[in-house]
This record gives structure tokens, C-alpha cells and sequence, in this order.
């Protein structure tokens, strides 16, 4: 397959992404499909999927070693994304777990550095401690996931809160809540959301809604699920395959976009929120 055109989205610090990248929640976790994984990663990054994002908490940092492995070679194409526990996102802990994934994935720097969702730690130690490491050269930058929009006030309102590069968000057609009152509040600040499990995690595939409009446009239903956010323009999709075939799949969304029609008929199948939601995650 030739290599697609993926629209890229900007960070506020000025990095350039793609709009579509590669999640690997869950990968790691099964030796007989290690080398799959591994296959699936690299294929992604020969197709330009170069925004790669996992966490110290996939597989108890299994995950960080196998993407350590799939990126050998390759680390200066790969946007490299990870997340810390909330319970280490002190000034103390934050450092060793830093470098603890640091050395799982076999590189001297994260591109981002992600809070995987509040904990105890006040934000003001948490945005210290990534001052330090992005200061000493282990981050480039640094994000946050999973924060509704009161968090995202408190972050924002601190010293040095507003360099926050992502929101990384539970977020797709049955997942719309953060349109009422979050992605509003984001857009505003030019925060870009990177969006995980945006086929919920495989369940949109047998949405039969879904598959029956994707099926009128030729597209399969997790095409579509795609397709929808990559007609936002400050919306990253992260969806996860150890499969050659299904990411194929997926990036073959990109050759199906969206017009008004398409996303008003989807609105109508999939209605946004009419009222403030709590956040939802997975």
C-alpha cells in the first residue's frame, strides 16, 4: 500500500504530529504475539504513524520494552509518548520512573511525558517535577490525561500549568461527553486531545448502526469510527492493532473522508451531549 497523506496537528510548543498514530495499550502482555507487535509497530511507522504512546502501567512495563524493541533503529522517526502512574508523578518518584522507562524503551528522551490521570500528588509538584526533567533533557514536553475540566482550570491557573501539550482523552462516537463543556475549554487554549480507544476498544466494529453506514460508503464500521475524528482538526487518534491487517484497516480511513452529509448523519446516529457528562475513562 502506498504511503498515505496524514494530516498532521501542531502542539502548542510547535511539534507537528500526525493526526493518527498508534496506541499499544495491551501489547506486550502475550509472548506468542510478540513478534506480530512488533511487525504491526514498524509497518505503522513505515505508513507514517511516527506518534507512538504507551505507559509505565501497559503490562507493568512490558509494553515500554516491546515498543523499546519495535522503534530499535528508528527512534529519530518516532514522536515518542509515554505516561507516568499519578502515584509517581512527585518530586521524588517521578524522576526514577522516568528513567526506569527511559531505559525499558532504550532511549535517552521522551518526546511527552504524560500525568496518566490525578492522584494525590498535588498538580503543583507534578508540573515542578516535569520542569525538571524537561530542564534536564529526559522530556521534551509534557501533558496530562484523563483530567476533566475543573483539573484543567486548576492546571492552567498554575505557574507554568499553561505549557501543558495534550489532554489525552476516552473519546469517540459513544464517547462524546467532553464535547459539552472539555473540548470546548481546550480548543479554546489551542490544547490539542489525543484520543484513545477511539474504536472502544474494538466494540464499534459490531455497532450495528455503525456498520450499516459504513457499508453504504464502502468503508468498514472501524474505518468510519476513525474517519469521524480525523475530521477535527485538533484531534489525535491513537488506536491500538498487533495486526498488519487491521492496521491496514485503519489507515485506509484516511481515504474516506468525512463530508457535512456523513458527519450530520452520524450526529443524528450518535448525538452529541445535551448536558454536562462526568468524565468518562477505561
Amino acid at each position: 500500500m502506498a504511503n498515505p497523506t496524514i494530516r498532521n496537528v501542531r502542539m502548542p510548543a510547535g511539534d507537528v504530529v500526525p493526526a493518527l498514530g498508534q496506541g499499544t495499550w495491551g501489547m506486550g502482555e502475550e509472548p506468542a504475539l510478540r513478534a506480530q507487535e512488533i511487525a504491526s509497530l514498524r509497518a505503522g511507522l513505515d505508513l507514517g504513524l511516527r506518534l507512538i504512546d504507551t505507559a509505565e502501567m501497559y503490562g507493568d512495563g512490558r509494553t515500554e520494552v516491546l515498543v523499546g524493541e519495535a522503534i530499535a533503529g528508528r527512534r529519530g522517526e518516532v514522536f515518542l509518548v509515554s505516561k507516568v502512574y499519578p502515584h509517581n508523578a512527585s518530586r521524588k518518584a517521578m524522576r526514577k520512573a522516568c528513567t526506569d522507562s527511559l531505559r525499558r524503551l532504550n532511549t535517552d528522551r521522551l518526546d511527552l511525558y504524560l500525568l496518566h490521570w490525578s492522584g494525590s500528588v498535588p498538580l503543583p509538584e507534578t508540573v515542578e517535577a516535569f520542569g525538571r526533567l524537561q530542564h534536564d533533557g529526559l522530556i521534551r514536553g509534557w501533558g496530562v490525561s484523563n483530567l476533566d475540566t475543573s483539573e484543567m482550570d486548576e492546571l492552567w491557573a498554575l505557574p507554568g500549568g499553561d505549557a501543558v501539550q495534550t489532554n489525552q482523552l476516552l473519546y469517540n462516537l459513544t464517547r462524546r461527553g467532553i464535547e459539552w463543556e472539555l473540548l470546548p475549554w481546550l480548543r479554546a487554549r489551542r490544547v490539542p486531545v489525543m484520543a484513545y480507544s477511539p474504536i472502544e476498544q474494538g466494540r464499534l466494529t459490531n455497532e450495528r448502526r455503525l456498520v450499516a453506514f459504513a457499508k453504504r460508503r464502502g468503508m468498514t464500521a472501524a474505518q468510519v469510527a476513525l474517519a469521524w475524528l480525523l475530521a477535527k482538526d485538533d484531534v489525535i487518534a491513537i488506536p491500538k492493532t498487533g495486526s498488519a491487517a487491521r492496521l491496514s484497516e485503519n489507515v485506509r480511513a484516511l481515504a474516506h473522508p468525512l463530508d457535512t452529509e456523513s458527519l450530520a448523519e452520524l450526529d443524528r446516529l450518535f448525538p452529541p451531549p445535551r448536558g454536562p457528562v462526568p468524565l468518562e475513562v477505561l
